[in-house]
């Protein structure tokens, strides 16, 4: 499903317009980001959580050379979906 499809459906389901329906999304992911920036959690009860994790620096080899290279620190975007979610995928 892409972005412009899920406006769509944004909109069949709230009876909102599509243009009001893309800037609540907007909003939303927007906030989303905005907090996984500045290193916060962000929980949604019964969709899940989505969270910053930190690598740490670690050494790897070019597979194509077959050189050592070091691999900097990183932080990544996670995200555990919540139990509702599993069940209902699951069923």
């Amino acid at each position: 499903m892409t972005k412009a499809e899920l406006v769509n459906a944004i909109a069949e389901k709230s009876g909102f317009t599509k243009r009001d329906s893309e800037a609540a999304l907007s909003a939303v992911l927007d906030s989303i980001t905005d907090a996984l920036i500045a290193g916060e959690k962000v929980s949604l009860i019964g969709f899940g959580t989505f969270e910053v994790k930190s690598r740490n620096a670690r050494s790897g080899v070019n597979p194509r050379t077959k050189e050592k290279i070091e691999i900097a620190a990183s932080r990544l975007p996670s995200f555990k979906a919540g139990k509702a979610l599993k069940d209902a995928v699951a069923k």
